[in-house]
């Protein structure tokens, strides 16, 4: 029963690490490399995130400055267009071997967009954590069938995985809440 509890932690915890990841490409205002890592190139015959495919340093040079530098200067011309093609916003300047981003300041307008972007992919990883839960929960009363495991135990795993929600839950509310404030904060 432990490992039904072991593995409904860990795909809670996944829930939270791909939130996080989300998160971090809402742009704050701030230039961040987790803005353009994620963005799909087409290079060497294969489309791939630019991190995956480790084709250039990504760095902010300011707050308001991304330079990208490709490791082969032949692939410039395609980050260039994955980035333009994936219509964030974003529009990558060519300055000799380099690519620069220059992020404008957001507006009120925009960081209200934003919250609510926020808000709507903390919900989807709250959906996450409520299927993690539910499918633990099939599972649990799966192994208690074949196992042959009493009512009482049963209901014991059921409010540890019900703990588990909570805390998870907790702390999507408070991760969405600090990106809120990141976002409203000029």
């Amino acid at each position: 029963m432990d490992d039904v509890i072991a593995m409904v932690n860990a795909r809670m915890q996944r829930a939270i690490d791909s939130l996080r990841e989300e998160f971090g490409t809402i742009r704050t205002g701030k230039a961040s490399p987790s803005l353009v890592e994620n963005i799909v190139i087409n290079a060497y015959g294969g489309t791939q995130p630019l991190k995956v495919l480790e084709l250039a340093t990504i760095h902010a040079q300011d707050n308001n400055t991304l330079v990208i530098a490709p490791f082969d200067r032949s692939i410039l011309a395609e980050i260039e267009k994955g980035i333009s093609s994936a219509n964030v916003g974003l529009n990558p300047i060519v300055d000799g071997d380099i690519l620069r981003i220059n992020l404008p300041p957001l507006t009120e307008e925009r960081r209200s967009e934003f919250v609510k972007m926020v808000k709507q992919k903390a919900e989807g990883g709250k959906v996450s954590l409520r299927q993690a839960r539910h499918e633990g929960m099939a599972d649990l009363k799966r192994k208690a069938e074949n196992e042959g495991i009493s009512e009482d135990e049963v209901d014991r795993f059921e409010k540890e995985i019900q703990k588990l929600m909570e805390d998870f839950t907790k702390k999507i509310d408070l991760i969405s809440e600090e990106k809120e404030k990141e976002l409203m904060t000029l």
